[in-house]
């Protein structure tokens, strides 16, 4: 047996802490540092999930040589230099999403990984729920027919409090970056990267997207419909249509327990998952064989994946006339 994939976590915040309760469910993974600016919060996060060390600045976490692999899971404005600063490091990397603010700082930090000889990757972790593995390959075997069509929304009432990460611009804040990049990559993950963009978005006293919709065309006049608010409470489905039938993901369809089967105009069958820990086990599963195989990205959600996705985001922030501090 290998030895154990030795992660530090970087950024604690509530994400963090349920990917740690997941890697503790990983017989293939060690909690061996974690990171805060606050040292009293990085010491009581050790002390919760059981990490060996803990530290009071993220560099010293960057530099520690029993490092493998870093977590990074700080505000999405720090996702690029804390990156870029693990990959100097020669640490391996699985960032938070998005994985970047925009396109360019993304394609630096493919491009460093690449010169760098080191793993890198978004934690797109719906790409690896069994729920999804499931309708891929539903998709594959024809039963739905040719994707035609994807519809997906996300939506919950976010906390008003303008200091706090969704409304807040410093934060990178925002419902498409935030929660408008799960239906966006159901669309991409069935249809390919889109050719056109329609788009329209509400926006906060903060300056941020509170609410977002666009319709996205594909090759083969392929279309797909996304959603996202913090103004209010939405299904959090998402439906991949075919031309002879169509699944439907339950909420929340990122990491779904249920898929519903029809064929037109039929009901086919409902199949239920379990899901291990809070979801993110998948994932690090399979990061941790792609370290083991010494990949330098994971063929099943790799860095054109990341690419094509911060690039039709930038692409709807563009239309909807909203822009970071990073872009400038």
């Amino acid at each position: 047996m290998p030895d154990k994939i030795k992660w530090g976590v970087m950024g604690l915040g509530k994400i963090a802490g349920k990917f740690a309760a997941d890697l503790i469910l990983s017989e293939n993974s060690l909690l061996y540092a974690v990171a805060s600016r606050d040292i009293d919060k990085a010491k009581k996060f050790a002390a919760k999930h059981s990490a060996v060390n803990y530290y009071g600045s993220y560099r010293e976490l960057a530099e520690d040589p029993g490092v493998d692999i870093v977590y990074i899971a700080t505000p999405h404005p720090l996702h690029y230099e804390n990156t870029m600063m693990c990959l100097e490091n020669n640490k391996a990397v699985l960032v938070e999403k998005p994985i970047a603010m925009n396109y360019k700082q993304a394609k630096e930090m493919t491009d460093k990984a690449k010169e760098k000889g080191v793993f890198l990757m978004e934690a797109m972790w719906s790409r690896f729920i069994p729920s999804i593995e499931k309708a891929l390959e539903i998709v594959d075997s024809g039963e739905i027919g040719e994707v035609i069509y994807t519809k997906g929304d996300f939506g919950f009432i976010g906390d008003p409090d303008p200091e706090k990460r969704v409304y807040n611009k410093k934060l990178g804040g925002g419902s498409l970056l935030d929660i408008g990049i799960y239906p966006l990559y159901l669309s991409q993950l069935f249809l390919g990267t889109p050719e056109k963009i329609q788009a329209t978005a509400r926006f906060s006293n903060t300056g941020v997207d509170s609410f977002l919709a666009a319709l996205l065309e594909f090759k083969n006049n392929k279309k797909a419909f996304i959603e996202s608010s913090f103004e209010f409470l939405t299904p959090t489905e998402g439906f991949i249509f075919g031309d002879k039938g169509f699944l439907k993901l339950h909420t929340r369809f990122h990491h779904t327990t249920k898929i519903s089967v029809y064929h037109y105009e039929d009901f086919a069958r409902d199949i239920n998952f379990d899901l291990k820990g809070n979801g993110y086990y998948y994932e690090i599963e399979s990061v941790n064989k792609c370290l083991n195989e010494k990949l330098l990205e994971n063929p099943k959600y790799t860095h054109s994946d990341s690419l094509n996705l911060i690039s039709s985001m930038d692409k709807i922030r563009k239309i909807i006339g909203l822009e970071y501090d990073a872009d400038n």
